[in-house]
């Protein structure tokens, strides 16, 4: 998968690291870059083609594959954190980071798979997270839902493979993003990510782990959780 000379959409496009992936790859010589979001009137890269999508919204999901029938590569980016606990948290609020993590994500698979399969196969790039394989009191929806994310990318990965998709799912700690302004811990650079990112796409990886802390969290899940989770409370 070469990222110049490609068609990509990215949904969640307007801020943080999905702004930064739009820019990087008209920077990588991207033929076309689809920047989406629920309000694309807040978009402001120029050079890119802006759509509507909430990828929640199964009408708007449609709409967008049929506007974009060109893609070669989709990067799966649009994402919410509710700060929602499982047991505690609204219900509602719960069932909308697996609406948006999951299903969202699952709905813009389904709809795009067969534009790849018509462009040659191409790729799809899943955002997930270093909270995809571990709990922290506070954040306990989204990373249900990331995790829900990871096994949906390990899955449709085996299903596209016989159209000659890529699938890469992305693993990354805390980032310099709005979402993340709240965090008083330490963030890496949303840009070194992306580069990351793009990178493996390029080198057909099945997984990018974007930094240090995504790794040592990849590596706990061979030990005894006690251990990690330990050490998660000392920090």
């Amino acid at each position: 998968m070469k990222i110049n000379g490609s068609v990509a959409l990215v949904t969640g496009a307007n801020r943080g690291i999905g702004r930064h992936f739009t820019q990087q790859l008209l920077e990588r010589g991207a033929a076309k870059v689809y920047a989406t979001a629920r309000h694309p009137e807040r978009i402001d890269i120029p050079g890119v083609e802006t759509l509507r999508l909430d990828i929640t919204d199964p009408e708007q999901v449609a709409a967008a594959a049929a506007a974009a029938s060109d893609v070669t590569l989709l990067v799966n980016n649009a994402g919410i954190s509710t700060g929602t606990n499982l047991v505690t948290g609204d219900l509602a609020t719960v069932r909308l980071e697996m609406d948006t993590h999951f299903y969202g994500t699952l709905s813009m698979v389904r709809a795009f798979a067969p534009v790849l399969a018509r462009n040659g196969g191409g790729a799809i790039l899943n955002v997930l997270s270093a909270l995809s394989w571990f709990a922290f009191d506070g954040a306990n929806a989204y990373g249900a839902a990331k995790a829900a994310a990871w096994s949906l990318t390990n899955g449709v990965r085996l299903e596209l493979a016989k159209q000659g998709t890529l699938v890469t799912g992305l693993h990354l700690g805390s980032v310099d993003t709005d979402m993340m302004a709240d965090y008083d811990g330490e963030k890496g650079d949303p840009a070194d990510v992306v580069r990351a990112a793009l990178d493996g796409i390029e080198a057909d990886k099945l997984e990018v782990v974007a930094d240090e802390w995504s790794a040592h969290v990849k590596a706990s899940l061979a030990a005894d959780p006690s251990a990690f989770y330990t050490d998660l409370g000392r920090g």
